[in-house]
């Protein structure tokens, strides 16, 4: 069916609609996860059970970078919940470390005290769907008038609609695992005073000049970190998102073009993860591995910082100048930049399945997405030049087209794995990787066992 937007009044209308009429049974039970403890178990289930007089409780949940974002998403709860009449929204922010935020609602799930939807990352929605751990929700969006899977980017909705049973992708495939919360591109952050102090040259306009590249980027992180034993040039966390980048922007990734083998060993993969290496092994301009840069770029001793645009709530409240600049070209001709994305889900045993759905619409509405992009949270996962020129308006930062330009230059979507595990591949890639940039392997020995190892995580 052709889209046209869903308006608030339609969502109000019919939620209130579904409120007044019987709610769907149940979904059938999910498959176990690792089991809660007792105590743990009885904490969840007296947090999830409504208070008295507050009729049907919809709980939902994301996980933020910071309280700031936290806050965000509480200020959106309280603005959707007048809209729900005889509907109470319960806003619940999870954990900011990913591997627990995800055992934790597998264990809700397991024992029935999960929230009825919650954001997980694009790289688990395989995951969690394989485990029966959230619903389907083609049948109830096929009966959604004006809804339509090409309102967003076509890199999240490719594997939001895979059917695990045929393969197939899009409108046509009879699976809709979710809908994507925003997306997202990594920035450099810049604290221009520290820059300014250095004497390095500003990336901005290096970048406008089209000689941002490596070799740019290390003289610019080299002049800061001159500045004293505690000031750095730059700092990225210790995940695959960073480290992919390297990876991506000298022609390589994580795998194969089908996503069905491991590509880390080859000659490009290797390339950008040796000069990632460089950074804190041979020149020493970079935040050690593993300790959690934003703290000290937000306390002034960073030059340039690595994050997606959820850092912006918790950067605006510094007391420097500061921008944000373009990741720098690789030797192949690009940034190698993330097209980051998380899905709005719905728990496969909520109580009310259509009203968790009219709330994942809510969430994803071109208002509500306007809201949060104002905020400065995110970008708007809508695609329309609408919700672009809105973004663009969102300072500081001064330089939003940074965003922009990282979704549109050769940007690789993040995914899941559906013919192997995502989680299992990540945990094998992210510990020797982390030995890889803190000294403790050799490239060479890197490149000799990585793929032996990474690659059983396709074999299922």
């Amino acid at each position: 069916m052709t889209h046209r937007r869903i308006t608030f009044v339609l969502s109000v209308m019919l939620l209130l609609s579904l409120v007044l009429s019987a709610c769907s049974a149940p979904a059938p039970a999910p498959e176990a996860a690792p089991a809660a403890t007792e105590a743990a178990t009885e904490a969840a289930a007296a947090e999830a059970a409504p208070a008295e007089g507050e009729g049907i409780v919809l709980r939902w949940r994301t996980r933020p970078d910071n309280q700031e974002e936290a806050n965000v998403y509480q200020s959106i709860s309280d603005e959707l919940e007048p809209t729900l009449e005889g509907v109470t929204l319960r806003y619940e922010p999870g954990g900011s470390e990913t591997a627990s935020y995800q055992d934790v609602l597998k264990t809700e799930l397991a024992s029935g005290t999960a929230p009825d939807v919650f954001w997980i990352p694009g790289t688990d929605v395989a995951d969690f769907a394989k485990r029966g751990l959230i619903l389907n929700l083609a049948d109830l969006a096929s009966q959604t008038e004006g809804f339509s899977v090409d309102a967003f980017y076509p890199g999240p909705m490719e594997f939001l609609t895979y059917n695990t049973e045929t393969g197939a992708t899009g409108a046509e495939s009879a699976a809709l695992w979710g809908l994507p919360r925003d997306v997202s591109t990594f920035v450099l952050y810049l604290n221009l005073d520290l820059l300014a102090e250095a004497g390095a040259p500003d990336p901005r306009e290096l970048a406008a000049n089209g000689q941002w590249n490596w070799d740019t980027f290390l003289e610019v992180a080299s002049t800061v970190r001159g500045l004293g034993p505690d000031i750095y040039g730059y700092g990225g966390n210790a995940w695959w998102g960073p480290y992919g980048t390297w990876m991506n922007s000298a022609g390589g990734g994580f795998f194969n073009g089908d996503r069905t083998a491991c590509n880390l060993n080859s000659p490009e993969s290797l390339q950008g993860l040796e000069f990632e290496q460089s950074l804190y092994q041979t020149y020493d301009v970079a935040v050690p591995y593993g300790e959690d840069s934003e703290p000290p770029f937000r306390a002034g001793n960073v030059g340039m910082f690595q994050n997606g645009r959820w850092a912006t709530p918790g950067i605006r409240t510094v007391t420097f100048d500061w921008d944000v600049v373009t990741l720098p070209a690789g030797p192949a001709g690009h940034a190698g930049n993330w097209l980051f994305w998380g899905a709005y889900v719905v728990n496969a045993n909520t109580a009310h399945p259509e009203l968790a759905w009219q709330l994942v619409q809510a969430l994803t509405q071109a208002e509500t997405q306007a809201r949060i992009s104002e905020m400065g949270t995110n970008i708007p996962s809508r695609v329309s030049d609408e919700a672009i020129n809105a973004f663009l308006t969102y300072t500081p930062p001064a330089n939003n087209q940074a965003f922009i330009t990282g979704l549109q230059d050769n940007s690789t979507a993040e995914g899941p794995l559906w013919q192997g595990s995502g989680p299992d591949y990540v945990a094998v890639m992210d510990s020797n990787v982390s030995a890889l940039m803190t000294g403790d392997k050799s490239i060479d020995d890197f490149a000799a066992t990585i793929c032996d190892e990474a690659g059983k995580a396709f074999v299922e």
